[in-house]
């Protein structure tokens, strides 16, 4: 078993091996992870927690219970509220009773019927005033168990494949969801940072950790563009972006949540070695 700094505390995310790739099962994944020095996975349903715990393994991010493309319906748009909130609570109450530490959340596409793009778009302000509306009926269970709600920015310039972008998603704009995060006012409503998506949409992504690290509960990372390995066929620098987070004194984990392309066990060993910083 790989011993690392553990400087970065790595997680992998389960579906960028279930579904992509080699498509591993479960308990492969986990012996791949321990075997590579990772204590955790992520976006892993309840129902198979029971494996995770066999192996010693925790899952960092817990999905938000929404069925289909959990990031279409979101807090956004009023329609959907009784259905996100509900799932979303679930989520928290389970993800406490486990003992791991969040739960991912989206703002929703940004139309008022989010699967019609014909049917008007929600504006910033009233995207804004929704999401902290919403998110304010969640943060109070997540603040009572001690679990983060973690927000995720997303790009909506690549829409190549279904999981490389998300045209339509109305949290593109970091300083939007980081606002929303802000205007909560809960110390359990998190900014879940991803360098893949930040660098698409703003770049300068070394600044944009310094202007939110008082708010990033958790962080993912895939290479740019393709979101796939992190090797020298993409353009994102992740060491010092990583130690720029440790520098400032961040305590999360870092999810490595990339397609893979080729051998996914060599791939994936390279990535948390380039990232034990």
């Amino acid at each position: 078993m790989t011993k690392l700094k553990n400087n970065i505390h790595q997680s992998i995310v389960a579906w960028c091996y279930q579904a992509c790739g080699d498509q591993w099962s479960l308990d492969r994944l986990c012996e791949v992870a321990k075997d590579l020095g990772c204590d955790a996975l992520e976006i892993v349903p309840s129902s198979d927690w029971g494996t995770l715990k066999k192996h010693g393994l925790k899952c960092v991010l817990s999905p938000n219970g929404m069925p289909g493309a959990p990031f279409v319906k979101g807090f956004n748009n009023k329609a959907y509220h009784g259905q996100v909130v509900s799932c979303m609570l679930q989520s928290i109450e389970e993800t406490a009773d486990a003992g791991f530490p969040n739960v991912i959340a989206f703002t929703g596409y940004k139309w008022r019927d989010a699967e019609d793009p014909t049917s008007g778009e929600i504006s910033r302000e009233e995207c804004l005033n929704n999401c902290v509306e919403g998110l304010k009926q969640v943060a109070g269970l997540a603040e009572k168990l001690g679990v983060n709600v973690c927000l995720e920015h997303l790009n909506t310039r690549d829409g190549s494949h279904p999981m490389k972008g998300h045209p339509g998603y109305q949290g593109d704009d970091l300083e939007l969801v980081a606002e929303i995060v802000r205007t909560v006012g809960s110390s359990r409503v998190k900014l879940l940072f991803d360098f893949y998506h930040v660098q698409i949409m703003h770049g300068d992504v070394m600044r944009r950790i310094e202007e939110n690290i008082d708010i990033i509960g958790h962080v993912h990372v895939a290479g740019n563009p393709g979101r796939n390995e992190l090797d020298d066929n993409q353009e994102i620098n992740f060491p010092p972006l990583l130690r720029k987070l440790h520098a400032l004194g961040y305590q999360g984990y870092v999810g490595q949540e990339y397609i893979p392309t080729r051998d996914a066990y060599e791939g994936l060993r390279e990535a948390v070695t380039l990232c034990d910083i």
